[in-house]
């Protein structure tokens, strides 16, 4: 080879290099034992994928050089129709590939399944009974990350960490769109969604600092929505959890509600004094105080339902973030905080309509005369008058 061909092949891949010298390898390279087990996933599928795909290319370059035009000493045999080696060839070496790749589907998916507790820590280190998994609950809102440490009462914004070999079991919700909750170097990505749950589970193995993001596109601050993920020793876990206590403030629900408004590129920021029912009211459209939750609504539904009135409550629970998001569209969020009983109905109707009707009960929504689930009617008459409102059996 003549020195001009080597650097003309030199420059032709320098080009080539330069563009991957800015990847980042971390999916191939994870830190975390969940990742890990995707990346070997990732490398089996696509060597069985090669085992056909490889003798393939190098066959198209033969079967071209030996049966070109100009090679008059090819074999030539145009009543050739049926091989019976090359049909079993042919055909047995895709199938046996698909088996493996079902099989390795099929495992990979009941024992990677993000719902699914650990069991190990890594390849030699099972989970044991006395591993007491952190529990961090996630809520994507626009454009910021809010993690929330029940066992420690504190939380941070844009930041989490976790101690190293210690199983993790996140509890991921939305407050207003679908996100997507992505840590390459621990473990694959979990949608988060508005009025639902996702769980993952996974475990980091190596100190180091590491990015997390959104990978779900969700507006115009989605680009700023990345968080630092600290993977720590237990003692720097302490520390961290320390130095949140000492310079967070409060996150009560009317801190949230200030909190959940649209902001971007928002720096770190931590609060020493949570409250502990906060993510599963995030969960059940219940922040704002007085308001029924999707859970309480579910059981009255469960119950009979709650009439009319409720849907006053139903759609609002949905379509309720849309003047907190900053949209122009749409009336203020409101909301049934009651239902009258029959008397305070007839009192309204004989009133003045011109003045508001002033109502002192401000307890949540029960439903038209139904109790709680699980305990026994305040008023029976009430049971008894609307009892002709329940779905009938036969």
């Amino acid at each position: 080879m003549s020195p001009l061909f080597r650097r003309l092949i030199s420059f032709a891949i320098l080009p080539v290099l330069l563009l991957l010298g800015g990847c980042n390898f971390v999916v191939m390279s994870p830190s975390g034992d969940i990742a890990a087990q995707q990346r070997d996933l990732i490398i089996i599928s696509v060597v069985l994928m090669l085992i056909i795909i490889i003798p393939v290319m190098i066959l198209t370059v033969v079967f071209a050089m030996r049966y070109r035009a100009s090679n008059t000493d090819a074999p030539y045999d145009p009543d050739w129709d049926h091989s019976t080696q090359l049909e079993l060839v042919i055909w047995a070496i895709p199938l046996l590939i698909i088996i493996c790749l079902g099989a390795v589907t099929w495992m990979g998916t009941h024992l990677l399944d993000p719902y699914r507790p650990l069991d190990r820590l890594d390849a030699n280190r099972p989970v044991t009974a006395d591993m007491q998994p952190l529990e961090v609950q996630v809520v994507a809102l626009d454009w910021k990350w809010l993690f929330i440490y029940p066992e420690y009462g504190v939380a941070s914004v844009n930041e989490m960490a976790a101690p190293v070999d210690r199983p993790i079991q996140f509890r991921i919700t939305s407050s207003s769109v679908m996100n997507s909750f992505y840590v390459p170097a621990l473990a694959g990505m979990i949608y988060a969604m508005p009025g639902m749950e996702t769980k993952l589970h996974a475990v980091i193995n190596s100190p180091g600092d590491y990015d997390g993001f959104s990978a779900n596109y969700s507006g115009h601050g989605f680009s700023g929505m990345r968080f630092r993920f600290h993977g720590l020793e237990q003692a720097g876990f302490d520390e961290w959890v320390a130095k949140v206590k000492a310079d967070g403030g409060d996150l009560q629900r009317q801190d949230y509600l200030e909190l959940e408004r649209p902001s971007e590129n928002v720096p770190v920021q931590y609060f020493a004094d949570v409250d502990p029912l906060l993510f599963d009211a995030v969960r059940n459209y219940c922040v704002e105080p007085g308001k029924m939750c999707m859970s309480e609504m579910a059981m009255i539904d469960a119950e009979g339902g709650a009439g009319l009135a409720g849907l006053s409550n139903l759609l609002p629970l949905t379509y309720d973030k849309t003047a907190r998001r900053g949209s122009i569209f749409g009336a203020e969020p409101s909301f049934v905080a009651n239902i009258c009983t029959i008397e305070e109905a007839l009192a309204a109707g004989q009133a003045d309509p011109s003045k508001p009707v002033s109502i002192v009960d401000r307890t949540p929504v029960r439903g038209m005369s139904l109790p709680r689930p699980g305990t026994r009617p305040v008023n029976p008459s009430l049971s008894q008058t609307f009892g002709s409102l329940r779905p009938s059996n036969s």
